[in-house]
């Protein structure tokens, strides 16, 4: 489903809850992150178990995410920026691809949704909110 206003993404978890869906992954982006409160909210209030690509939503209370570690791109971005500011230009310079993911866990949001994580997922998972 797509979703570009707050009132789409009302509109959307209404239509999952009319499709019975039973999971749902939030992808990343700039209009999601700034959403993560009520994305949050709404998997919560339809009982539906949420995956999302950045750990700020399980901060914010979501279930779990797998994605990019940002401190590290963050990282990569500033040594870019070094690079350039030395003289290199960024056509010369190479596409580096993410290579450190994290996977979050909240475990007070699975204890809502009596959903129970596999232990051999919790003993992947980089950090566990309890």
């Amino acid at each position: 489903m797509e979703a570009a206003t707050g009132r789409e993404i009302d509109a959307a978890f209404e239509s999952l809850e009319r499709e019975k869906v039973d999971a749902l992954f939030v992808s990343g982006g700039a209009f999601f992150a700034a959403r993560r409160a009520q994305l949050v909210i709404l998997a919560a209030r339809y009982a539906l178990p949420a995956t999302y690509s950045q750990r700020l939503f399980v901060e914010v209370g979501g279930l779990m995410s797998y994605g990019t570690r940002f401190a590290d791109t963050w990282r990569q971005v500033g040594l870019y920026t070094a690079r350039v500011l030395k003289g290199a230009k960024p056509a010369d310079l190479p596409v580096v691809q993410s290579s450190k993911f994290e996977l979050v866990i909240n475990l007070n949001t699975a204890r809502a949704l009596r959903f129970e994580v596999p232990p051999s997922l919790l003993t992947r998972a980089d950090e566990v909110i309890e």
